[in-house]
């Protein structure tokens, strides 16, 4: 047989692709299958990246003041940057003023923190004069004092551990002190002893080192143990700080209901005379409203415009 009409034996491809395959197709499914694990990894790591939050104070807010009591509010935002919630294990907190603690304290268990997220945390703070001025006598009445707050979070963080962030903010706070009241002098438009109408002249004190913002006031005046007066004034005007200011004041009253005290008055002998009320102000440090009175004053009865004792309450 020759060797032209020896068969011929060709290699089937379903065997070659059993046998071995197509490597760039072989090669081309692992490559995308390694780029898809590292991806993944990627993912994961950057999943579980963990890092420190971060916090400032924003802002302080009065919400309240009176002569008693200042309420502080105290904005802080925190920024959390993980993406597992962090929780706020505590927070301490001071206020000092030239290096003089006014208040301290601390805040247990004061919430958690979303994860990616930004909060702001309100930190309520009071101080109460009556300790301030106790404690430290050269705090004056009256007197705006510097102050400092520091707040501390301790934050408990997954992988990092518990870490603290110290805060502080810097600002003025007032120490109210409760203006002065005197009557200066009762002038009549009318007398009568059935009805006397008369216009009375207080003087209000403002001692402290900031203006008051009358919006109105509320008042009640006696003498000699009769009400003569009671009633409330609508009436805006600036009362400066450290000064007198003068506000007329418009009454009536019947002095028979005096007795035999307004004919002391008449022939020249004191009677007492007392006021109280309230003022409703505005400060730069928020809204007021602050009792006045004055127990113990004298009166008497003058002619004319003899001013000359200012101890002294002349109808005139």
């Amino acid at each position: 047989m020759s060797s032209s009409d020896r068969p011929k034996v060709s290699e089937r491809k379903a065997d070659k692709d059993k046998d071995g395959g197509n490597d760039d197709e072989k090669g081309g499914f692992f490559d995308k299958v390694k780029d898809f694990i590292q991806d993944v990894g990627e993912k994961i790591e950057e999943a579980v990246t963990i890092g420190a939050p971060s916090a400032d104070v924003i802002g302080i807010h009065i919400p309240h003041v009176s002569l008693e009591k200042i309420e502080l509010i105290v904005d802080v935002m925190i920024v959390n940057p993980n993406p597992v919630p962090i929780p706020l294990v505590d927070i301490e907190y001071s206020i000092e003023s030239e290096g003089r603690k006014l208040v301290s304290g601390t805040i247990p268990d004061a919430g958690t923190i979303h994860a990616r997220g930004t909060e702001t945390i309100k930190i309520p703070l009071l101080l109460i004069y009556d300790d301030i001025r106790g404690t430290y006598k050269e705090i004056k009445p009256g007197s705006i004092i510097p102050y400092r707050v520091k707040v501390v979070l301790h934050i408990d963080i997954p992988v990092l551990g518990r870490i603290s962030i110290p805060l502080q903010k810097n600002g003025k706070i007032p120490v109210p002190y409760r203006p002065d009241v005197d009557i200066e002098k009762i002038k009549f438009e009318q007398f009568s002893f059935e009805e006397s109408t008369a216009t009375l002249h207080l003087n209000l004190d403002n001692k402290n080192d900031f203006d008051l913002g009358l919006n109105s006031m509320d008042y009640e005046v006696w003498l000699a143990n009769v009400s003569i007066a009671s009633a409330e004034l609508k009436e805006s005007t600036n009362i400066k700080k450290q000064e007198i200011t003068t506000m007329n004041l418009p009454i009536s009253f019947r002095p028979k209901d005096f007795g035999s005290a307004m004919w002391d008055m008449i022939r020249g002998k004191g009677t007492g005379y007392s006021i109280k009320g309230h003022i409703d102000v505005n400060t730069p440090f928020g809204h007021m409203k602050i009792p006045i009175s004055k127990e113990g004053g004298t009166t008497r009865l003058k002619k004319g415009d003899d001013d000359d004792d200012d101890d002294k309450v002349y109808i005139i």
